[in-house]
């Protein structure tokens, strides 16, 4: 079933990032098969030399290679702010994203813990404000704070990316009630569980949440067969969506039995 997203219509609830994979041809492979219709893009990663183990054909610095693979596969282009640890840094890197990949869509990503990656709640917010006013749709990777969430909400933003676990963990959700509570007092926003995601369960009991849709990058890049485990993971986000859906029982403190027996035996 179709949805809007910044004004965009859509189909699949799977956003699915482009690092690390074990090579171009693997990467084609997934996005094709995953049906993702958003894919994320590191400006940083492309402005690094060397990297995708593509032949470099560029201008400004950025692969075009690369960028042209991510055309040909259909999906709407995530650029994202990914290194940046300040919000004059994350702005300027989104000036440069949206020039180059002719796109205002932007995932805010401003760091503010080395060990962690925890995003800096005050440097995201203060990014927000500005890229807004300046035309940008903000898709902002935060934690699960709700007070931060209010705050990005009231920046301006449409759309909230709180983290399952810190990126890369394959933690799942660590905290699945300060997700359960962003769902039911944010009713409004359209929620995407971003980072963390270990394996296709986590993006089940995400989307059984009531979350919009699920962004995971390593869980399929750093799987042994990362085309089979998109496939995996599409399978999962359309099984977790339908399930939301439908409305899942309520869990039940004692046995309840499904069949009542009342009355006498029947005598066959």
């Amino acid at each position: 079933m179709s949805y809007t997203l910044a004004d965009v219509t859509l189909e699949s609830r799977f956003f699915l990032g482009t690092a690390t994979y074990p090579s171009p041809k693997v990467l084609y492979d997934a996005i094709k098969v995953s049906g993702a219709q958003v894919v994320t893009v590191g400006l940083k990663r492309q402005l690094a030399p060397g990297q995708n183990g593509l032949t470099k054909s560029t201008t400004d610095g950025v692969d075009n290679t690369f960028f042209q693979m991510l055309k040909e596969s259909g999906a709407h282009l995530l650029p994202n702010t990914a290194g940046c640890k300040t919000a004059r840094e994350a702005i300027t890197l989104a000036h440069m994203a949206r020039e180059i990949f002719d796109t205002h869509w932007i995932k805010l990503e401003v760091v503010g813990d080395d060990y962690t990656l925890q995003p800096d709640p005050m440097e995201l917010i203060a990014a927000t404000r500005e890229l807004i006013k300046e035309g940008f749709e903000v898709f902002p990777y935060c934690t699960d704070d709700l007070v931060t969430c209010n705050r990005l909400l009231d920046a301006g933003c449409r759309i909230l990316m709180p983290w399952g676990a810190p990126i890369g963990s394959g933690q799942g959700l660590v905290n699945p009630f300060a997700l359960r509570v962003l769902r039911a007092r944010l009713p409004e926003a359209f929620l995407v569980v971003d980072a963390g995601i270990g394996s296709p369960k986590d993006a089940v009991m995400a989307m059984e949440l009531g979350f919009d849709a699920v962004l995971l990058n390593s869980a399929v890049a750093q799987s042994h067969d990362p085309v089979r485990m998109a496939e995996a993971f599409k399978l999962a986000i359309q099984s977790g969506r339908l399930a939301y859906e439908a409305g899942i029982m309520a869990q039940q403190d004692m046995a309840v039995p499904s069949t009542q027996v009342t009355g006498r035996p029947f005598l066959l």
